[in-house]
């Protein structure tokens, strides 16, 4: 005897209308983090941060998302999906405001780690909601879906109004875009979206909310401090400190009866494999946007609207490659899927490597399409397995811990290969500058392209063109090298994936 308890509930035209709310904070989201990477020359040129305050303005806001995204996403399960989504976009307007009116490197930092607590909210809530507004497993396939292309649509529009607002406005009006877009989620998802919360859940453990935190930005700060000023004592002890706590927040989830984190969700192949291959792609992933928007600035000489211009491409073959992995999910194994993606991203990469040797800006915008188109399958995929695989009434702490690893691996890409970047371009300037440059001038321009270029345009005569001159091709071996590493990463993981997952069925079977 059949019952419709077997069949899961098809979504109606109003779950789709909802999705359609869904990503407005997904675009926005994105639009964040590409906005920023364009805006790095302007406001060095304003702020004037140093190389470790300019890697904190970028990197502290996914690291505040990253350590709370499990807490806000099962917080969700307890107080309301729909509710912990409004406070967050409401935070997360105000907090926009005031990045955009910092007057100092060290306000904006403190101005993007509010933005990074408060974007910790968006995501793992609107991917949870999608969970319950879309029970049959095609139809949330193809809502996940989506849910990604929205990003790449942020990602696709935001260096086009980023560079629009740079040509004709100051740095912080980047950050202010973010403002209409909260306040047309907080009118129309009260009536749009449905509320969901676990109706049996407990309270929320505080003290394993402040392990889980704690974990996670104690190891990050160790490697940031290891990428910065090499592995001394003060970073080894506190990637110790982290994996201490970290051990002590899982003995304590085993132990519980309502835990913040349902440890069997870990022995789902699906989940725990999934979950390693979002962080070693986002590893590479997110630094490879970074370097190629100051690459094209920088290096090119190119404004930010003609960057974000000749970036847009790459995120329109994001939304193409997300569109198509449902069908692609219904024909071919995960495995095949996922690795098939990394190994199209890594000729990507090559592509984009080989700009460093004076290929032609052809060739750089069309890795980073290579490289967009086989991500993109990757990323979805790999975010329906992590979410299928928990109960709806655990969806929260599901879609936190999926976030959670695209964060943490993006800022520790970020991080490390950052810091890659600008150890091999020191190595690559210094002894090289004109001799008549004051220790000031020299110390400066072997911090950072940015600065080389502000010393530069202090300069008049062969000396400015000289330093100008080095300090690009510095940078754009750096560049070169790092990216081929990225592309040595992406085909690891590929191997990666066909380990992990050969035995995991599709999350729309």
């Amino acid at each position: 005897m059949s019952s419709n308890l077997d069949t899961p509930r098809r979504a109606t035209r109003r779950e789709w209308i909802g999705l359609a709310v869904l990503a407005l904070p997904c675009i926005l989201y994105a639009m964040d983090l590409t906005v920023l990477n364009l805006a790095v020359p302007h406001l060095t040129a304003d702020l004037k941060p140093s190389a470790e305050q300019l890697l904190w303005i970028i990197d502290i806001y996914g690291f505040l998302v990253a350590g709370t995204l499990l807490t806000m996403g099962t917080l969700g399960d307890r107080i309301g999906r729909r509710k912990l989504l409004l406070i967050g976009a409401a935070a997360f307007g105000a907090a926009s405001v005031l990045a955009a009116y910092s007057t100092s490197a060290e306000m904006l930092i403190a101005a993007r780690a509010l933005l990074g607590v408060a974007a910790a909210t968006l995501a793992p809530s609107t991917l949870s909601l999608l969970r319950v507004m879309f029970e049959d497993p095609k139809q949330r396939s193809i809502a996940i879906g989506v849910w990604i292309a929205s990003f790449s649509a942020g990602g696709a529009i935001g260096p086009l109004i980023g560079g629009v607002l740079l040509t004709h406005f100051w740095w912080g009006s980047v950050f202010l875009a973010a403002v209409p877009v909260m306040v047309l989620l907080l009118i129309l998802g009260p009536s749009l979206l449905p509320e969901y919360r676990d109706p049996e859940a407990g309270d929320l453990d505080i003290f394993s909310a402040i392990l889980s935190i704690a974990a996670v930005l104690a190891v990050i700060y160790g490697i940031k401090r290891i990428a910065a000023d090499g592995a001394d004592a003060q970073a080894l002890g506190a990637i110790a400190a982290g994996a201490v706590i970290g051990i002590l927040f899982v003995l304590r989830q085993r132990r519980m009866k309502d835990p913040l984190l349902d440890m069997s969700l870990f022995r789902n192949p699906a989940f725990s494999g999934a979950l390693l291959i979002n962080v070693v792609g986002f590893f590479a992933m997110f630094s490879a946007f970074l370097f190629i928007a100051q690459y094209l600035q920088l290096v090119l000489g190119l404004s930010a609207l003609e960057a974000g211009l000749w970036t847009a491409p790459s995120g329109v073959a994001f939304i193409l490659g997300s569109t198509l992995t449902a069908p692609l999910s219904r024909k071919l194994p995960p495995a095949t899927t996922v690795a098939s993606g990394f190994v199209v991203a890594a000729l990507g990469f090559v592509l984009i490597a080989w700009t460093g040797s004076s290929m032609p800006m052809a060739t750089l915008v069309g890795g980073f399409i290579v490289f967009s188109l086989g991500l993109a399958p990757v990323v979805t995929l790999m975010t329906d397995l992590i979410v299928g695989a928990a109960p709806p009434e655990r969806a929260g702490a599901a879609a936190g811990m999926a976030e959670t690893s695209t964060e943490f691996g993006g800022a520790a890409g970020i991080a490390v290969l950052g810091s890659l970047v600008t150890a091999l371009y020191r190595d690559g300037i210094v002894g090289t500058l004109p001799p008549d440059l004051s220790a000031e001038q020299i110390r400066s321009a072997e911090d950072t392209l940015g600065a080389a270029i502000a010393v530069a345009s202090e300069l008049s005569g062969p000396s400015a063109g000289t330093v100008l001159d080095t300090a690009r091709q510095a940078f754009g071996g750096a560049f070169q090298i790092t990216t081929l590493l990225s592309a040595f990463i992406v085909t690891l993981a590929a191997i990666l994936a066909v380990t992990l997952l050969r035995r995991v069925r599709p999350a729309a079977g």
